[in-house]
């Protein structure tokens, strides 16, 4: 076991609408999405103590803290590569309360990715450089400049390597829209689509169709993590963490990993799914659903085999048997995923796996003991392994 699992537990959830123009800044939806999951809670603001968010998230975490009316920061973390670090601040927060640095922390996410700025633009390196941005030079001259032409890729790859086809990367779609048809909460509810669909809308960059791809929205979400014990006490039964992890792999890049041995693979997922399951002292087999990182869905193949879930190169038999939906082995993404409900960057997935474990999930599913949550592939990511007290 690991020495966090079981130590701390997610007591509140929160978050605004999804939407494509808020009307109101980034701070102002932290603040909200922060209140809500405080409430959700019953604990005062004025008991935060420790805040954690991640890179590509523009409020300062003084800002958020001064705005809730917080009194003594203790513990402030922010923790790079952007999605990839959506299960992080909860690792952190996990590692603080069992440390004794804190005693109430909320991880949050607030962003305008619509309509202050659009998310998923071209990379245009910034113009002093440094380690981390100089790689790009060796891709954005020729043409690769955008998350789907580098996640495409390895979709190439992973498809070559494994017989995958774009109507299977289209059924991890339908599903996630599926799901999203029923959650009110959602961006796309009551719109869900068919494999036609899929198939019918357009390249973005092959093998990626305009239905492979995360949205870009508005909105935020915040969650409150605190000792179990104190959990017990408050008003929500608590989501136990189980286990928390990060990771990243052989000759990682951000995005662009294509110098390894296996390219379609997702190495660090791997790293992650068996700290995980080291932790709680679980497998596959005790899992009943999963939140899978969704930002383009070929990478959803994949991470369903680092967790086990399907044999290295199998996971297109499994999606194709259903067992991704309602009903199935393992349904994915109950709220819609970020391809549905909304891409705020992985953690409005905590939030749902949150709602699984409460059992109050739009698509819930029955005998939940232990939900799988992961982070952005594609770069270095985390992971959350969550369960009823």
């Amino acid at each position: 076991m690991g020495m966090i699992s079981n130590q701390a537990a997610i007591a509140g959830i929160g978050a605004t609408e999804f939407s494509k123009n808020s009307g109101r800044s980034e701070l102002r939806l932290a603040v909200e999405a922060t209140l809500a999951a405080l409430a959700d809670a019953g604990i005062d603001p004025a008991e935060v103590d420790g805040l954690s968010t991640y890179t590509m998230d523009n409020n300062p975490e003084i800002e958020l803290f001064r705005a809730i009316g917080g009194r003594q920061l203790k513990f402030h973390s922010r923790i790079h590569y952007g999605g990839g670090a959506a299960c992080a601040p909860i690792l952190h927060a996990a590692m603080a309360i069992a440390a004794g640095i804190a005693e109430v922390v909320v991880c949050y996410r607030a962003m305008n990715e619509r309509s202050q700025y659009r998310f998923g633009t071209g990379h245009t390196p910034p113009p002093v450089p440094t380690a981390e941005s100089a790689h790009y030079g060796w891709y954005v001259p020729f043409g690769l400049i955008s998350p789907a032409s580098w996640v495409a890729m390895q979709a190439r790859r992973y498809m070559h390597d494994h017989g995958a086809t774009s109507e299977d990367f289209g059924r991890v779609s339908v599903a996630a829209r599926r799901h999203a048809a029923t959650n009110p909460r959602a961006w796309f509810y009551e719109k869900p689509i068919t494999l036609a669909d899929h198939q019918a809308s357009r390249w973005i960059v092959e093998p990626l169709r305009l239905l492979d791809c995360c949205q870009e929205s508005d909105g935020a979400v915040a969650v409150v993590v605190t000792s179990l014990e104190r959990a017990r006490r408050l008003r929500n039964a608590p989501a136990v963490i189980r286990a928390a992890a990060q990771g990243a792999g052989d000759d990682s890049q951000m995005m662009t990993s294509y110098y390894r041995k296996d390219i379609g693979r997702i190495s660090e997922m791997n790293i992650v799914a068996d700290q995980l399951y080291a932790q709680a002292g679980i497998g596959p087999a005790d899992v009943q659903a999963a939140i899978l990182y969704d930002h383009f869905t070929p990478f959803v193949l994949p991470q369903l085999e680092a967790f086990g879930f399907a044999k290295e190169g199998q996971a297109r038999d499994f999606i194709r048997e259903g067992n991704i939906e309602l009903g199935g082995r393992l349904p994915i993404n109950t709220h819609g995923g970020q391809l549905g409900e909304a891409y705020i960057h992985g953690l409005n997935g905590v939030a749902e796996a949150v709602r699984l474990v409460r059992g109050t999930s739009p698509n819930q599913v029955d005998g939940i003991r232990n939900v799988v949550v992961t982070a952005g592939t594609g770069v270095p990511t985390s992971g959350l392994i969550l369960s009823p007290d």
